[in-house]
C-alpha cells in the first residue's frame, strides 16, 4: 500500500513516540487519512496513535478542530494559519502529545496563481516541546494528485520525527 520510504518513516515515528510514552494524532485535509494510515500500518502503533481527524471540509475543520471561521475567511483553508489551528485543535481535542496537520491543494483542479496545485502546509504541534507549533510550506508542484498526497505524507512524517528530535 505504501512505499518503503513511507513505511520506514512511520516505523521510526511510532518507535520513537512509543519509547517516549507520547501519543500522536493527525488532522488531515488533502491527505484524507493517509498519514494515520501510514502510522497504523506499523505493528504496535496502538501504543502511540490514539486518533486521527479527516477534516476535508471547512465545516469539519471548525466543528472537529476548532479552526476559526475568521481564519478560514481571511486566509483560506490552505494557509499557514489554518494548518496551525488544525494542529493545535487536534492536539487539544485528542489530548495528544504530538499532532500532525496538513492542508493543501492536491489537484489537478483547485489551484490559483497565489495558491498553485501542489501547495501544502504541514504543521506539528507539541512533541518534545509541548507548546511549540511548527508550520512548513511545501510546493510540490503539479506532479499528480496521488504524488502530492504521498509527498505530503513523507514530509509530515519527517516533521513529526524532527518534533521528537530525530533526523529523518
Amino acid at each position: 500500500m505504501f512505499d518503503q520510504r513511507v513505511l520506514e518513516l512511520a516505523e521510526q515515528l511510532v518507535t520513537r513516540a512509543t519509547g517516549l510514552g507520547m501519543w500522536i494524532t493527525t488532522a488531515e485535509s488533502c491527505t484524507g487519512g493517509l498519514i494515520a494510515g501510514a502510522l497504523t500500518s506499523v505493528s504496535g502503533a496502538s501504543s502511540c496513535v490514539g486518533s486521527g481527524f479527516v477534516t476535508y471540509s471547512n465545516d469539519a475543520k471548525m466543528d472537529a478542530l476548532g479552526v476559526s471561521f475568521d481564519s478560514l475567511e481571511k486566509y483560506g483553508a490552505v494557509s499557514e494559519e489554518v494548518a496551525r489551528e488544525m494542529a493545535h485543535g487536534a492536539k487539544k481535542t485528542a489530548r495528544a502529545d504530538l499532532a500532525l496537520a496538513v492542508t493543501g491543494i492536491a489537484g489537478p483542479l483547485g489551484g490559483t496563481s497565489e495558491k498553485p496545485v501542489g501547495l501544502v502546509f504541514i504543521a506539528a504541534a507539541g512533541g518534545t516541546d509541548p507548546e511549540k507549533i511548527v508550520v512548513e510550506r511545501h510546493e510540490f508542484g503539479n506532479i499528480g494528485r496521488s504524488e502530492v498526497r504521498i509527498a505530503t505524507v513523507v514530509a509530515a512524517l519527517e516533521l513529526g520525527l524532527r518534533s521528537l528530535h530525530i533526523s529523518s
